[in-house]
């Protein structure tokens, strides 16, 4: 038990309640949005302003994608503080992305007095049935004798098991009803909540029995491995078992990408080894990831001749998308051992050589052309080469969404795990400079937040938040002056019918300026170097234009409706 701001058996308002019990839980930084029916939060946070950082941002979607940010790089907890009516509303996108992504948050909702509830009064809205869609777990208080109790499972289910969102909506009378004050006991299980279910050992035994006899196994690494903090687990497997490891988006840096069996990224614009291969393989190993469909293409043509062992922690995932032949449930850091003692060592040379000329090809037909181009404009794939070389796979990369997210996730460099934060679900424009933000409260390694000029201006107002707090980001803009990747589709699916996809843009380093954050913009490629050097050597934040190629596509690219067998390398119509 941490110190406490009270003794204990004296009586405290709900507000307070609240905030020792965020102290309770390790939290140290809270991002939010004042209002009138959170005030007495805010009211009691003055006096907590030694132990407790918070963090203005300036929309309260900012604030649960910086609390994303500060989970994904730290594995904990985030936090976030909101009003009523809009307030409350304005955090549901947050909320489906967090929940989409499997992110660990806690908001705290202000509202109406209780004596209120479903009169309209101003600013009321039913922010449980907005919120049920999205959030793992809502729940509303109306008496502060239940703060305590609520706000420990709150934390408890938003970072157990398969991890999520979680709002906590308090009416106003709760928040000014001073009960008497009890130890606050964190919680540790629920009734009818298990989320850690048992490994079945025989479906582990059965498991190892197929890796054991595979000629062609593979294994997808996905997000699930970060999430139970499996990574050390699951490069022992790996490196047991000698079979080739592709990765997720979100699965990205789970093992370090230099890694001698790690062959690249599976998906819509993965790798093409990765891809091709999948529909060769004998026995494909999916560790804690969902089979979206921007992995798996057309259904019906994924992995048909492989024999599928699936680990995840959610039972409802298992046979969702993809028939597996053996379900191995349960926590990956619990189940990936277990299955390590049991499979034999082996190399698979021969099936890594596969892999090794599916490289050759793509780096041949496309990778050496859009990280060393000799001419013409500058491409997003050379911009993220120079950074790898400038960071050596030590930053963390926060990317938006579009098309320079793909050329980021394709080609950075990541030597350690929570390294890759991006927009995966529910691929939101605008993630980015929010959660870079919170990432930069949860580590001490450089930041780097690479965005789109569209996905730019969707959450441009947090350069008050970065201006006002200073936190030591670099942010880097590839403008094609394109809202590029539907660019891309209505290019190659709809006959170059351009429609409302060439947007403008604002003088980014003015309005950088603006916000006093000094910026520069590179337009000639002998000036790129030294723009990105002097972003990542300048003391505190710092914003990089780049102009790319304005009609420069995404490839590899398995066109929607295809499998991944039919992955595009080229940049001819698909």
């Amino acid at each position: 038990m941490k110190n406490l701001n009270v003794s204990i058996e004296t009586e405290i308002s709900g507000s307070r309640i609240i905030l020792e019990a965020f102290l309770q839980e390790g939290v140290k930084t809270i991002f939010g949005y004042p209002g009138g029916a959170i005030i007495p939060i805010y009211d009691a946070l003055y006096d907590y302003k030694d132990k407790l950082e918070h963090i203005l941002v300036r929309h309260e979607q900012g604030a649960v994608h910086a609390a994303q940010g500060l989970a994904r790089v730290t594995g904990e907890v985030g936090v976030v503080l909101a009003t009523s009516g809009p307030g409350a509303t304005n955090l549901v996108t947050g909320l489906a992305d967090a929940l989409l992504d499997n992110t660990p948050v806690v908001c705290i909702t202000g509202q109406v007095f209780g004596h209120l509830l479903g009169t309209d009064a101003f600013q009321e809205i039913d922010v449980m049935n907005v919120t049920s869609p999205v959030t793992k777990w809502n729940y509303q208080v109306t008496d502060a004798d239940e703060l305590s109790e609520v706000l420990a499972k709150a934390f408890y289910i938003a970072r157990s098991g398969r991890p999520g969102p979680v709002l906590i909506d308090v009416t106003k009378n709760a928040q000014l009803q001073k009960v008497l004050y009890r130890e606050y006991t964190p919680c540790d299980s629920l009734r009818s909540y298990r989320p850690d279910p048992v490994p079945n050992r025989e479906n582990i035994e059965k498991a190892a029995v197929l890796i054991n006899h595979a000629e062609k196994p593979f294994i997808i690494a996905g997000q699930g491995i970060i999430l139970g903090k499996a990574e050390k687990e699951f490069i022992k497997f790996a490196e047991k078992s000698g079979i080739p490891v592709a990765w997720t988006v979100l699965g990205m840096s789970a093992i370090p990408t230099n890694h001698p069996q790690a062959v690249g990224m599976v998906g819509m614009h993965g790798n093409y080894g990765p891809n091709i291969l999948t529909n060769e393989c004998d026995v494909l190993i999916a560790v804690g990831m969902r089979f979206d469909d921007r992995v798996t293409g057309r259904l019906d043509q994924y992995a048909k001749q492989a024999r599928i062992i699936h680990l995840d922690i959610d039972k409802a995932e298992i046979n969702k998308n993809v028939k597996v032949e053996v379900p191995v449930l349960g926590n990956c850091k619990e189940t990936l051992p277990l299955l390590t003692q049991l499979i034999a060592p082996r190399q698979h040379s021969d099936w890594h050589q596969k892999f090794k000329d599916c490289h050759e090809i793509e780096n041949l037909k496309l990778i050496s052309h859009e990280l060393y181009p000799t001419e013409g404009e500058i491409t997003m794939g050379e911009v993220i080469r120079n950074l790898n070389e400038m960071t050596r796979g030590e930053a963390v990369i926060v990317s938006d969404v579009g098309q320079h997210q793909m050329a980021t996730c394709r080609y950075s460099d990541f030597k350690h795990t929570r390294s890759s934060i991006t927009s995966g679900g529910l691929g939101t424009m605008g993630f980015c400079l929010p959660a870079a933000i919170g990432a930069a409260y949860g580590t001490e390694r450089t930041v780097v937040a690479v965005m789109g000029d569209g996905g730019a201006q969707m959450n441009i107002q947090e350069l008050g938040t970065l201006m006002q707090y200073q936190p030591d980001i670099k942010i880097l803009i590839l403008n094609n002056c394109y809202l590029g990747m539907v660019r891309q589709w209505q290019e190659l699916f709809h006959e170059e019918r351009y429609s409302s996809v060439d947007i403008q843009s604002p003088d980014f380093v003015q309005v950088a300026k603006g916000y006093h954050i000094p910026g520069r913009k590179v337009v000639q490629r002998e000036e790129l170097e030294a723009g990105l050097s002097e972003m990542l050597h300048h003391q505190g934040a710092f914003l990089l234009e780049v102009m790319t190629g304005k009609e420069h596509n995404v490839f590899p690219m398995i066109p929607q409706g295809k499998s991944v067998s039919e992955i595009v390398l080229t940049h001819n119509k698909v």
